[in-house]
């Protein structure tokens, strides 16, 4: 049968079982979706709302004043928004870089290990942080840095050293609250890279070492290039909450010690102020503030590698 030129004739598609499948597969998440991140966003309006508990939920979002933007302008009027700006984003910067190197490091390192034994003993150990809650931390880091009978003080009295006021030292905070970080979340950095190691071909490896490379050279030429693009995504992800900090990390570990204020006052922290001080209206701005800024870092993030590498960018 002749075809009219310049059109071809497409056969359309049926459902078919494959389809309904995974529909039903992809239906729980969806709801959880839903029902989880895309209804509360209509939450949004409360940060424009002088919000006030009257009765149910819905009536008082219905009753309360519209104010516009002033809650907005009680957030950048605060005297400390620049302070607070800048340790969330001073924290985060190293938090990004470190949160990169050392687990790529230690990735790296456990895929070098010859007992398979020893390397998840490893694994094991470095993941184990992840799932410990940060009031666990905080009442481990009281045992060590308690005046009375913390750890350290006991130490330093028994070596005929005086007792130390940890909680009123600023200067020790921020290198300790970094080591913190690291400390809990090098794990899960680390498996996901090495999950990554672990599906590079190791025929990759087997000619290299036929060539004479060095165990230095493999991972410079093979290992790091092939690893680019699972890093890049991570620092992508990574900047996308860099107006975000740990509130667990900056508010739990330090005990809310007023002596360290200028160190741990972050923007979750101040969220967290503000709701239990003022009104609601006032969180519900800084909140906002954080996701538009947040989702305008992520969006230039992925701009800037998709220039320079268009396969690596997430979108």
């Amino acid at each position: 049968m002749a075809k009219e030129k310049g059109k071809v004739k497409t056969k359309k598609r049926r459902w078919n079982k494959d389809d309904t499948e995974l529909t039903l597969l992809a239906l729980p998440t969806t709801i959880w979706y839903f029902l989880f991140c895309f209804m509360p966003m209509f939450g949004i309006i409360i940060a424009f709302k002088d919000f006030k508990i009257n009765g149910g939920f819905l009536k008082s979002f219905l009753t309360s004043k519209w104010v516009g933007f002033n809650n907005f302008k009680f957030l950048f009027s605060t005297k400390d928004v620049w302070m607070i700006v800048r340790n969330t984003l001073a924290y985060n910067i190293v938090f990004i870089i470190l949160g990169i190197v050392v687990p790529v490091a230690a990735a790296i390192a456990i895929g070098q290990l010859h007992s398979k034994k020893m390397a998840k003993v490893y694994q094991t150990a470095m993941f184990m942080p992840y799932f410990l809650s940060w009031v666990v931390v905080s009442a481990l880091v009281w045992a060590f840095l308690s005046y009375d009978k913390g750890l350290v003080n006991n130490t330093l009295e028994a070596l005929g050293r005086e007792r130390q006021q940890w909680y009123m030292k600023p200067e020790m905070w921020p290198p300790f609250l970094v080591f913190m970080n690291l400390w809990k979340g090098v794990g899960y950095g680390m498996v996901v890279y090495l999950a990554t190691i672990t599906g590079i071909d190791r025929s990759y490896y087997e000619a290299a070492g036929i060539d004479g490379a060095t165990i230095w050279q493999q991972i410079r030429y093979i290992t790091l290039p092939l690893m680019k693009t699972v890093i890049i995504l991570m620092f992508i992800m990574s900047v996308g909450r860099i107006f975000y900090s740990d509130f667990g990390l900056f508010y739990q570990v330090p005990r809310d010690s007023n002596s360290l204020y200028d160190v741990v006052y972050t923007l979750d922290v101040y969220v967290y102020k503000q709701l239990m001080t003022s009104t609601t209206g006032m969180s519900a701005a800084a909140a906002f503030v954080q996701s538009v800024a947040g989702c305008v870092t992520i969006l230039s993030a992925n701009a800037i590698v998709r220039k320079f590498d268009r396969e690596s960018a997430m979108i």
